[in-house]
């Protein structure tokens, strides 16, 4: 029994270690289901969580309102296996950085674009990035703002179903997708880069 329950706390420490130490981001991509189902796939994130941020209203709620929110993600993740620059290289091949009106078939403010820095060495680096994404493409306007991070609002309570909706709900997921144009949108914009 003894060696069971030092096990256990072994196991308990380490998890809470490992998590203690990592990184959070938070991106805004158009439907978070998306965005989540597409960061949890990154080697090095180890959690990915629907919510919202952006807005000044406090609790917003998916049925509720959220007004003034983007719909986005918080996203953990260990720098020893992927650098914030490599995670902002994979988020731009995940979003449509043209769209003034939202993302791929959602449409309205709370389906903008946006990366959401913390401090001064986050913003250096996501605007070296918008950048090589502005040089690529030259002919087109790059309107994915980078906004200082404000409190995140994880979806909860009785909303929580939107939490990892893709593996829960992967028919349902799948044709939403499909029939929202994501990804054929993408391979437009970035051809073989375009991962889903």
């Amino acid at each position: 029994m003894k060696h069971k329950l030092v096990l256990f706390l072994l196991t308990y420490l380490l998890f809470f270690a490992s998590n203690a130490f990592a990184d959070k981001t938070i991106l805004a991509g158009g439907c978070f289901w998306c965005m989540e189902s597409d960061f949890e796939k990154l080697e090095g994130v180890s959690v990915v969580i629907s919510g919202f941020t952006g807005g000044t209203l406090k609790n917003p709620t998916y049925n509720g309102n959220h007004s003034g929110h983007y719909e986005a993600v918080e996203i953990s993740y260990d720098p020893d296996k992927v650098s914030y620059t490599e995670l902002l290289d994979y988020y731009w091949l995940h979003i449509d950085p043209f769209d003034v009106r939202g993302q791929f078939c959602d449409k309205g403010s709370s389906y903008l674009s946006a990366v959401f820095v913390a401090n001064k060495q986050e913003r250096k680096v996501a605007e070296q990035s918008k950048r090589k994404v502005t040089e690529q493409f030259p002919d087109n306007k790059i309107v994915t703002p980078i906004i200082n991070a404000s409190t995140f609002y994880p979806i909860k309570g009785n909303e929580s179903y939107h939490q990892d909706y893709y593996k829960n709900n992967p028919i349902r997921y799948k044709a939403y997708r499909w029939n929202c144009g994501r990804d054929k949108r993408l391979k437009e914009i970035w051809g073989d880069k375009a991962k889903h």
